[in-house]
């Protein structure tokens, strides 16, 4: 099961954390099921950019981007070269770091 180290994030895990999903699930899903509330106002559908991570590590791994992806993430805040919906971004095989941006465009929170 691939490992996905999050570096520290002062809202949803201010020390950092590790956590494993099987291969196939999202970064998004991944975070949220182990306790990681990260925002995702669309319910995971590529419709907003309130999930949005930079892949520090393990790049290779994650599924490829689709257009849709590519066009929503023009709208990030904070966007990188490394950049990915965590909604869109499936786990291979390998292990991934992850930053969660300091900001989202989000004006309010969802509470999913």
């Amino acid at each position: 099961m691939p490992i996905i180290k999050i570096l520290p994030h002062a809202e949803y895990c201010p020390e950092g954390a590790t956590v494993s999903a099987p291969s196939g699930t999202s970064i998004c899903e991944a975070l949220l099921d182990n306790k990681i509330a990260i925002e995702h106002a669309c319910d995971m559908v590529c419709a907003c950019t309130t999930c949005h991570v930079i892949v520090r590590e393990g790049m290779r791994s994650l599924s490829e981007m689709e257009e849709g992806e590519e066009d929503m993430l023009d709208r990030a805040w904070g966007l990188e070269p490394d950049s990915r919906l965590s909604c869109q971004a499936i786990l291979g095989q390998q292990d991934v770091t992850i930053e969660i941006p300091k900001y989202s465009i989000n004006h309010a929170k969802e509470n999913h």
